[in-house]
């Protein structure tokens, strides 16, 4: 367990092996998707956790600036129909927004080290993506509350967070490192903590004694950043 406290804690994100001397003046072009052009498939939905995490504090901070991304609405549906429309829909805004921002650290881009915000310049990490994502979609009319941000560890053993989309199908990921929309158990990632349905405050904690892995089998995590 303290382990797993070590590689949550430290600060970070998975990002493509990009060369920092390579950085464009323009967005980062999008790489074509097998997963985009199919028909939605099916997935499994994450298993429930009724146990309480501490809300990250980047999170909060976000939530301080941003109130109209964080609020809760009473019986707002926790979940979406995964209609071919809003399969084309996901597919899009994925890509759109990971072609849309380039990969920068926190502390390269703002001086600190955990900031989350929905960037205005075009450059971000992983939270940024998923952030920009989440307000795109809820922008399009789909329910904040299945739109869920989660914390999660690569296989690489790096911290990293992605967008979770539930909905009548399955959780599905949204991820800056692929244009491919996943299934949460075909990631590969060690599943921590996301945000809890119908509180948009409230984080759960996906306990690391589930072993959430998708094809990588049981693993020792230790800390790491990119």
């Amino acid at each position: 367990m303290a382990i797993v406290a070590l590689a949550i804690a430290v600060s970070g994100c998975a990002t493509a092996d990009l060369p920092v001397a390579s950085i464009p003046s323009g967005p980062v072009p999008a790489m074509p998707s097998a997963v985009s052009s199919l028909a939605a498939p099916l997935a499994d939905p994450m298993p429930a956790s009724a146990s309480a995490a501490v809300t990250p504090g980047g999170y909060v901070s976000f939530c301080l600036r941003f109130p109209d991304q964080c609020e809760t609405t009473p019986n707002a549906p926790t979940s979406i129909a995964l209609t071919p429309q809003a399969w084309a829909t996901l597919a899009k805004v994925n890509s759109d927004v990971n072609a849309a921002i380039w990969p920068e650290d926190d502390s390269r881009h703002y001086g600190r080290v955990e900031y989350w915000t929905i960037p205005s310049d075009g450059y971000g990490d992983c939270e940024d993506y998923a952030l920009t994502k989440r307000k795109n979609l809820a922008g399009l009319g789909l329910p904040l509350s299945a739109l869920r941000i989660a914390v999660v560890v690569t296989p690489s053993e790096v911290r990293h967070a992605v967008l979770t989309v539930v909905t009548d199908k399955g959780d599905f990921v949204l991820d800056n490192l692929t244009n491919d929309i996943l299934p949460w158990d075909q990631t590969g990632f060690t599943w921590i903590e996301r945000q809890a349905p119908g509180n948009a405050m409230a984080w759960v904690s996906l306990r690391p004694a589930d072993r959430m892995l998708a094809s990588t089998g049981d693993s020792m995590i230790t800390g790491g950043t990119h």
